[in-house]
């Protein structure tokens, strides 16, 4: 073993990311956004820096000073800003530039949309329900608990009995993208209307105008949604020209269960699996109980929700209540303002929510499983730098890993197999050549990543 080697680099595949913030004008809007930020003599870019911080946040950092993967190779990534300089920037994003990075990234994702549709004919891809897929853009919403180990600002207790932060997360089912967040101490209620609204208009704000005016949006929340004055706003949408409508869990109360009671054997319809498939009514079965509900009970709802129950045979393990315990079945419950579709469809289509908890997961491999401070401004801002590396991995899949077993991997399995691997950077002909291992199993669709890179449209403007 010598340590002589010359021109060698690793994490070779996270150079893709970073050329794709330029390719796709991320870090051009992210520089005019952050403008004001500069100093009197600015050695980095504040855009740049956002964008090599959520580059290395994509490629498996969890703290800050961990931009040294990429600042310690200026050879393939050039000059990266210092951990202080990120940390500066970080704590420079108020409200108000907040904002402004988060149109920056609207601006983007609208290039990012119309370069999807140029490269594989679609905008954005369907979103999958019973072994087929809906004509709908869909916006999942989800809280999720953060536990922190240590006393940080506006952390609290959580219902959970754990400690952190409870935030509010929004993520388009359709392309995996992190269109929005909002980090609220921990003690946040889980189904406060006015949080949800709020980042459902942040989501939505994400959506590219021809898309978010001119195609129908499906809006999914577990039961912390199903409130009132949320469910209103969703309704309200239509008045600005946005065609929402929403599927969101219903709490099964002593309510629910004498309205249950009045169905009839001939009431319940087998429910379908993943697959589309029906399987027996004595396993799995839905029906609707919104005539059978006491008088008023939807009154101040929007008009047309509608409110269908499941029943199936509990799982080993599960709690169950005690009319459940009597007949041997769980219920659970969905409301929805859709109008057309068979129950069971519907029920399916409210279970595809649970790949929410999907994007979580991947994003807790991606920055949003540790906070790197003890500010609530600076892990606001982390947040947001989280969002755009979730965005880049996302981007990545399904502009150019699209038609590969790559574009459904798992964010460990994109850094083992693309992001981290290593290269030696030589020159010829007037050029710097990056060079992967010929050997290496994921050494072609890297190299295809990178040529549909080249090939991508650029946007004018």
């Amino acid at each position: 073993m010598t340590a002589d080697g010359a021109g060698v680099v690793s994490h070779a595949g996270s150079r893709l990311l970073a050329d794709l913030a330029d390719a796709t004008t991320l870090t051009r809007e992210l520089a005019a956004a952050l403008d004001g930020v500069r100093g009197p003599r600015p050695r980095h870019d504040p855009g740049r820096v956002l964008v090599d911080l959520a580059v290395s946040i994509a490629d498996g950092a969890e703290t800050i000073s961990d931009i040294a993967v990429l600042a310690d190779q200026p050879a393939l990534f050039g000059p990266v800003a210092s951990d202080s300089t990120c940390w500066r920037l970080l704590d420079a994003l108020d409200e108000h530039r907040l904002a402004a990075v988060a149109a920056a990234r609207a601006r983007a994702r609208e290039v990012v949309w119309a370069q999807r549709a140029e490269a594989t004919g679609a905008a954005f891809g369907p979103s999958r329900v019973a072994g087929g897929s809906i004509d709908a853009l869909v916006i999942d919403l989800d809280a999720h608990v953060l536990v922190c180990h240590s006393e940080k600002e506006h952390a609290a207790p959580t219902f959970k009995h754990t400690f952190g932060y409870h935030p509010l997360l929004a993520f388009c089912d359709n392309t995996g993208e992190f269109l929005a967040a909002r980090l609220r101490p921990g003690n946040a209620g889980s189904n406060t209307a006015a949080d949800h609204i709020a980042v459902l208009d942040q989501a939505l704000a994400q959506i590219p105008d021809a898309h978010r005016h001119g195609h129908p949006i499906l809006i999914r929340a577990d039961g912390a949604g199903c409130t009132k004055a949320f469910l209103g706003h969703v309704r309200a949408l239509r008045g600005d020209a946005v065609n929402c409508e929403f599927s969101v869990g219903w709490t099964i109360t002593a309510r629910e269960h004498t309205a249950i009671a009045l169905l009839r054997t001939s009431d319940w319809t087998a429910a379908i699996d993943t697959d589309g498939e029906p399987g027996p009514v004595t396993e799995a079965a839905v029906a609707e109980i919104t005539g059978l509900l006491p008088r008023g009970t939807l009154a101040a709802y929007p008009p047309g929700t509608g409110v269908i129950v499941r029943r199936e045979r509990p799982h080993p393990g599960a709690q169950l209540d005690l009319i459940e315990q009597h007949d041997g079945y769980r219920y659970t419950g969905v409301a929805t303002d859709t109008r057309a579709g068979q129950h069971a469809f519907l029920d399916a289509r409210h279970r595809a929510h649970a790949r929410v908890e999907d994007r979580i997961r991947t994003g807790r491999d991606t920055g949003l499983g540790r906070l790197p401070s003890r500010s609530f401004a600076i892990n606001t801002a982390w947040l947001t730098a989280t969002m755009i590396a979730v965005d880049l991995l996302a981007f990545a899949q399904t502009l150019l890993l699209h038609d590969t077993a790559l574009a459904r991997a798992e964010p460990k399995s994109l850094r083992y197999r693309l992001l981290h691997v290593a290269a030696r950077l030589t020159r010829g002909q007037r050029r710097l050549w990056l060079r992967i291992d010929r050997h290496w199993p994921w050494a072609q669709q890297l190299a295809a990543a990178f040529a549909r890179l080249t090939a991508l449209p650029v946007a004018t403007r």
